[in-house]
């Protein structure tokens, strides 16, 4: 016998997407160029937009994967082109450290908040590994905020290592003169 649970999860997949409207979210200018913002407050779990363009068969893609950037994959058969200006989707950016994801449902892809996003706050979500090995050639490109700050405290670091060991090596040559 079925529990409940397991119908209701059914019935919650099976009801229409409808995300928030567009006085919620604005394009504006971000660190990586355009970016999509919160114009008002977004809840957790509300559908923030719909990732929408052409459909197209993967196979056909080969060709547009060299300069278009707006492919997104839905499944090894399907493909959607979101070049057009009008898919709001296509402003969200990157990050390793998101504030949304992105679900697909029967050929839909549409991106829903994962924790609370204050109004003015840019909304992104994590590309996936392809996409940052294929476009940004691996992790030490990325350009989300998350990164830039990781590196910078790499670079810090770092610099405290060599203070420190030229520090030690010029205690010890200080030592060794009579």
């Amino acid at each position: 016998m079925l529990d409940g649970t397991w119908f209701a999860a059914i019935v919650e997949r099976m009801k229409p997407v409808k995300p928030l409207p567009r006085s919620h979210v604005r394009v504006g200018r971000s660190r990586t160029g355009l970016g999509l913002f919160a114009a008002k407050p977004i809840k957790k779990g509300a559908v923030i937009v719909l990732y929408t363009g052409k459909l197209l068969r993967t196979k056909d893609t080969v060709v547009l994967q060299d300069h278009n950037r707006y492919l997104y994959e839905i499944n090894k058969r399907w493909t959607i082109d979101g070049a057009t200006r009008k898919n709001l989707g296509r402003y969200i950016n990157h990050s390793c450290r998101p504030n949304a994801e992105s679900d697909t449902r029967k050929r839909q892809i549409f991106i829903r908040s994962t924790r609370k996003i204050n109004a003015g706050e840019e909304i992104n979500y994590h590309y996936g590994r392809d996409y940052l090995v294929n476009w940004l050639g691996g992790r030490k490109k990325c350009l989300c905020v998350s990164c830039i700050r990781r590196r910078s405290e790499e670079r810090a670091l770092v610099r405290k290592r060599a203070a420190r060991k030229a520090k030690a090596k010029a205690g010890k040559s200080r030592q060794r003169r009579p």
